[in-house]
């Protein structure tokens, strides 16, 4: 197994594993990214996320996309990880523990003091996935969102 970085070439398969991911997790609907605003967001500059992926016999079979973030308690950046995808036929083959594997010496070797992410409720799957490698839920957090109408009348528009 091979992981490599993206690149600019790849935005269409990007945008694919974000549609594959979406579709699993039942939200299919909600996705509304297009390869221009990915190539701007991932290839342009400033640069706000990263993606890598995990390759078996030169096919891709998983994806993470990731970004920096700062912990004002540490002191340090951490990694972010905001969408990891293995393809179904390729689970249970060590591809999504690759990937995380491979965030984790980035984080170290950034200097970041921690790796998080989120993960939808009833996804048992991957949950007992990431309590298995030893991540810990954070109960005591309730994740906020402020998005559409809600964004722009906050930002006075």
């Amino acid at each position: 197994m091979e992981i490599r970085n993206a690149t600019e070439a790849d935005v269409p398969m990007i945008l694919q594993f974000i549609r594959d991911l979406a579709i699993y997790e039942k939200l299919g609907h909600k996705v509304i990214a297009t390869e221009a605003g990915l190539r701007q967001s991932l290839f342009g500059n400033p640069r706000f996320a990263e993606v890598i992926f995990a390759s078996i016999d030169g096919v891709e079979v998983g994806f993470a996309l990731f970004f920096h973030n700062y912990s004002t308690f540490l002191g340090q950046p951490g990694i972010y990880l905001e969408d990891l995808f293995v393809k179904p036929e390729m689970r249970g083959r060590g591809v999504g523990k690759a990937l995380l594997a491979h965030l984790a010496r980035l984080a170290k070797e950034r200097g970041c003091g921690r790796l998080e992410w989120a993960v939808l409720n009833w996804n048992t799957p991957s949950i007992d996935f990431y309590k298995g490698l030893g991540a810990v839920p954070l109960s005591d957090w309730i994740v906020f969102r402020l998005t559409g109408e809600a964004l722009e009348e906050l930002a006075g528009t």
